[in-house]
């Protein structure tokens, strides 16, 4: 279509005041607020500018009022819906940090709730009627879990290590394995972490073997601190060694340094009952007589994010008193949450309350069951020209957490002879809730693993809305 012919339809285009007084839009006037239902008017008619630019048109142009309705209607919607909303996660991975790591358990949420709609005695001790510290809430508990003298909680864990590590070794020397020298989620790594608490970094070892005669010959006058990090986000195999945590802090004794362990993931219970491998526990660590002790509060542990620094009361208090603190502290929010998570691993059995440890521990004939269940409503319901199946696959921990475990799991594949795989994912991705499943071999594959109850059907409609074939059903 010529230039100047564009033009003339670009003039049919309505003002926005012109289709805000239209009589077609009274019903919108009256439910929603002013500047919102401009935004989302000029919003459609800029839509229309675009179709009327577009390669393929065409041809002639008139606005359709009571269509244009109708889109600015669906586009407020839109417009009023959060940013940040409920996902369901279909895709296998338990901590999915782009989904928020560790759901909270139901108490957890419960807590939130009452504290954030109320006053709340943030800093108050109601005993004795007088100013009180933020960290009591919590701070029992922890050492109650681990025998920890002292804690103190912070917004997440790289804020735990750079801020334990500035207490006590800024402007002086940390040594550590070169083999632990992580990089964490989002191109964070931890010598620039340490680089920023103002400590000087000591490498010793190689990437696959350090031994404590490593740590010894590097010790100087300028030495402030021995730091053991577990590798949480990855493992290495073959001929590989590492310094145990009991012979670093045997050599702390013996030169009067202290000696710090950040665990990263953060486990309080001995996953071995779960049938997983062996990973690093808070407990037996402070049990060591590791003067610090730091790690994540959403990962294995199954509450908000927040990160924790425990272990003897002399360097707990460094980072409590250091001035940095109050630049990472935590809120009314994820303190209410963290106690009331801390509180099930006393009160209650963890593992069948916090969502993210009873994901871990699901035996595999109850994601079969709730595959199998999905797949009959997929039936039950018809649809689009899909076939779908039940297949093993393997489920991930996620979150930097036991990398090398594979979990068995069953998934329900599925096949569309009419839309691609990739874009039945965009359509459940676009699914209100937004549903995350993963793509894998031409086929769509949901793993029911940390779907509750009450998605599946939700799943399903979105699978088969618009549709109106029949569903074919295969086994493996």
């Amino acid at each position: 279509m010529a230039v100047e012919n564009r033009a003339d339809l670009l003039r049919q285009l309505p003002a926005v005041n012109e289709v805000l007084n239209h009589a077609c839009l009274s019903s919108l006037r009256e439910r929603s607020h002013g500047p919102l239902l401009v935004k989302a008017i000029r919003a459609v008619i800029a839509e229309e500018r675009g179709k009327i630019l577009g390669d393929d048109f065409s041809g002639p142009y008139k606005p359709d009022f009571p269509l244009l309705a109708g889109r600015i209607e669906d586009k407020l919607v839109e417009l009023k819906r959060p940013s940040l909303r409920r996902v369901i996660n279909a895709t296998g991975v338990i901590l999915h940090t782009n989904l928020g790591r560790s759901p909270l358990a139901a108490e957890a949420v419960a807590n939130i709730a009452a504290v954030a709609a109320s006053y709340c005695n943030l800093e108050l001790d109601l005993d004795k009627g007088s100013r009180g510290e933020r960290y009591a809430h919590v701070e029992g508990l922890l050492c109650q879990l681990t025998g920890a003298e002292s804690a103190l909680v912070v917004n997440n864990n790289a804020a735990a290590v750079f801020l334990a590590i500035n207490g006590i070794a800024a402007g002086r020397q940390v040594i550590v394995s070169r083999g632990e020298l992580v990089e964490i989620g989002g191109w964070f790594r931890l010598p620039e972490v340490m680089e920023k608490s103002g400590a000087i970094l000591v490498e010793v070892g190689t990437t696959n073997r350090t031994y404590l005669s490593d740590y010894e010959g590097a010790i100087s006058s300028e030495t402030a601190l021995l730091l053991k990090v577990h590798t949480s986000n990855f493992k290495l195999v073959g001929f590989t060694e590492e310094v145990e945590i009991e012979e670093l802090v045997k050599l702390g004794e013996k030169y009067s340094l202290p000696v710090m362990y950040d665990l990263g993931s953060g486990c309080l219970i001995d996953l071995d009952r779960l049938g997983l491998v062996k990973e690093p526990a808070v407990g037996p660590a402070v049990k060591a007589g590791t003067s610090l002790v730091t790690f994540s509060g959403d990962k294995l542990l199954g509450g908000p994010q927040a990160g924790v620094i425990l272990g003897l009361k002399e360097y707990v208090a460094r980072a409590k008193k250091n001035p940095l603190n109050r630049v990472l502290r935590i809120d009314k929010i994820t303190l209410a949450g963290l106690e009331a998570t801390l509180r099930l691993y006393l009160e209650a059995d963890p593992v069948s309350t916090i969502p993210s440890l009873r994901f871990l521990a699901m035996p595999l004939k109850e994601i079969e069951r709730k595959s199998r269940k999905l797949l009959r409503l997929l039936i039950k319901e018809g649809g689009q020209d899909i076939s779908v199946e039940i297949r093993d696959q393997f489920s991930q921990v996620g979150g930097g957490a036991l990398p090398v475990e594979e979990l068995p799991t069953k998934v329900v594949a599925v096949r569309s002879r009419l839309v691609n795989a990739v874009k039945l994912e965009e359509r459940l991705r676009g699914h209100q809730p937004a549903i995350l499943a993963r793509v894998q071999e031409g086929q769509l594959l949901i793993d029911t693993r940390c779907v509750e109850e009450k998605d599946l059907p939700v799943i399903a409609h979105a699978l088969l809305q618009d549709s109106s074939s029949s569903v074919k059903t295969e086994s493996r």
